[in-house]
């Protein structure tokens, strides 16, 4: 019987990692929509970060989705960035509350959806170098 390759993203911890990415992909996508298209001028910033976010986590979860150089490389530079962007934007809406009129995904290093865009760069790194080539 042969065995299951740990890289792959196809199953177990990696179809759930991906899995996740996915479902903050499509919230990150429909809440930063919707805040665009009704309410863009009363907070532009925060609105526009919610879309960048979205974007991270859709070329998050391609990258990490596929096998090969190219979507590493995507999948690499994805959740280094939201790594950057959840640290960035959570530090200063702890110490400038004012500075956002309205939360973000990653406010207050994503309080609002329980941490895990704190956590989530974390487990894609991991993942990453996890299942990086050993040759």
């Amino acid at each position: 019987m042969p065995q299951p390759d740990v890289r792959s993203t196809s199953t177990g911890l990696g179809r759930v990692l991906v899995a996740t990415y996915a479902v903050f992909a499509l919230a990150a996508t429909a809440r930063s929509a919707v805040q665009l298209l009704t309410r863009a001028s009363e907070a532009p910033l925060a609105y526009s970060l919610s879309g960048v976010a979205a974007v991270v986590y859709v070329l998050a979860t391609l990258g990490l989705a596929e096998v090969g150089p190219r979507p590493r490389t995507m999948a690499w530079a994805a959740v280094v960035f939201e790594l950057v962007g959840v640290l960035t934007v959570g530090t200063l809406t702890v110490l400038d509350p004012e500075l956002f009129p309205d939360a973000t995904v990653w406010s207050a290093y994503g309080q609002g959806y329980g941490y895990l865009p704190l956590v989530l760069p974390f487990l894609g790194i991991g993942w990453l170098v996890h299942t990086r080539d050993r040759e």
